[in-house]
């Protein structure tokens, strides 16, 4: 880590600090709804930017985390963090069931097939009327842990800003660990891979299970500040737009990954009126960068900032 990242991320760790004294609730919503999109880039990430996994069902194991942890907390009222890690469990469990079989698919055809997943969750959600609520969407009793419950955004705000910085935490540590370097030997030619050692098919479904936990842990963050939560959030525009946030932010960058989800999740509240040209200004900006930066935001900036050096 430079000294510029240690600037910054004392920077931000000073104005969260400050913000719950200087902002109204509504903010909060915001910053907590951005710290959800931060965790599901970050797991995204691993599975694509690190693995080059092209997986499309991300927004399927953010369901299956967020109705885990509030149908747990629903019955029991366990600890918070119980029905979180019981979402991560859960999402995982499916994420290596879906590594598996996506160790015989590659490109295009893995894409099709978990896009396939995916949509079959958000069936799955709609119809299972008994467990999820199914159209009519599922109410939520606020989270808690102890006798204190987290009935506002702000109750809930150091939850949320806490899971975030280790989830962030644990990111780092396995892009910088033997696992992120076979998962990034195993994207850059598995062939290679093979041959100096590494065992890709575990790489491949180990990058599938942390990124499904990564999503579960998200849903679960989703529960502690709201309270609501119907089957048509969790579609395919929730895929494409955390999509686009690794990608535009930086494919292989966690830098990117966490700029990404900030953009565009401001992004993401400013078109909150227009629901039904989201999807074709992601698409357009998708597009953008693909043909004109393919390496996304961090790499040209870094690019940017070693020309002037020079």
């Amino acid at each position: 880590m430079n000294a510029f990242d240690r600037w910054a991320l004392a920077a931000i760790a000073v104005l969260l600090a400050v913000l719950p004294f200087t902002v109204t609730g509504y903010v909060l919503y915001v910053v907590n709804l951005l710290m959800v999109f931060m965790v599901l880039a970050l797991g995204m990430h691993l599975v694509i930017g690190e693995t080059g996994q092209f997986a499309l069902s991300h927004a399927a194991f953010f369901g299956i985390g967020i109705y885990t942890a509030g149908l747990i907390n629903n019955h029991w009222a366990p600890p918070f963090f119980v029905s979180i890690v019981a979402g991560a469990i859960v999402a995982a469990l499916l994420g290596a069931v879906i590594g598996l079989l996506a160790l015989r698919m590659r490109d295009i055809y893995l894409a099709l097939a978990t896009f396939a997943f995916g949509e079959a969750m958000q069936w799955v959600f709609l119809n299972w009327e008994r467990v999820t609520g199914g159209s009519n969407g599922m109410r939520m009793k606020p989270a808690s842990i102890g006798s204190y419950q987290m009935l506002s955004d702000l109750n809930a705000y150091p939850a949320v800003i806490a899971i975030t910085a280790l989830m962030l935490w644990l990111t780092v540590r396995i892009s910088r660990s033997r696992l992120g370097s076979a998962f990034r030997a195993t994207r850059e030619s598995e062939v290679a891979a093979v041959a100096m050692g590494v065992n890709a098919r575990a790489a491949k479904v180990t990058a599938f299970v942390l990124s499904a936990a990564f999503a579960g842990v998200a849903g679960g963050m989703y529960t502690l500040f709201t309270s609501f939560i119907h089957p048509e959030s969790l579609g395919f525009q929730t895929t494409i737009l955390v999509l686009t946030m690794v990608v535009v932010g930086g494919i292989g960058s966690v830098r990117g990954a966490v700029a990404g989800a900030i953009v565009f999740g401001l992004m993401s509240e400013l078109l909150r009126q227009v629901p039904s040209y989201q999807e074709m200004i992601y698409g357009a900006i998708l597009m953008f960068f693909m043909m004109f930066a393919p390496k996304g935001m961090a790499a040209v900036l870094s690019e940017r900032a070693q020309r002037s050096k020079a």
